[in-house]
């Protein structure tokens, strides 16, 4: 399901990625979602997720438990 705000977002995203990072993530997420329509709600979900996780990690990279800007 979409996200409509920052604060909706899953904890694993809102509690270890700065606000920019949430921003992106929520983004591609919802970009996502409408783009696939046509499959099932939990494939749906599945492929958002990873859209967001990618388009993350083109400008975050993982340092610990901390994501740093590229």
């Amino acid at each position: 399901m979409p996200y409509a705000e920052l604060k909706d977002l899953p904890a694993a995203v809102r509690d270890h990625l700065p606000i920019h990072g949430q921003e992106i993530f929520r983004a591609a997420f919802n970009h996502a979602w409408d783009e696939y329509a046509s499959r099932g709600d939990g494939e749906r979900e599945e492929i958002a997720r990873r859209v967001a996780w990618a388009a993350v990690k083109h400008k975050y990279r993982k340092d610990g438990d901390r994501w740093i800007a590229l």
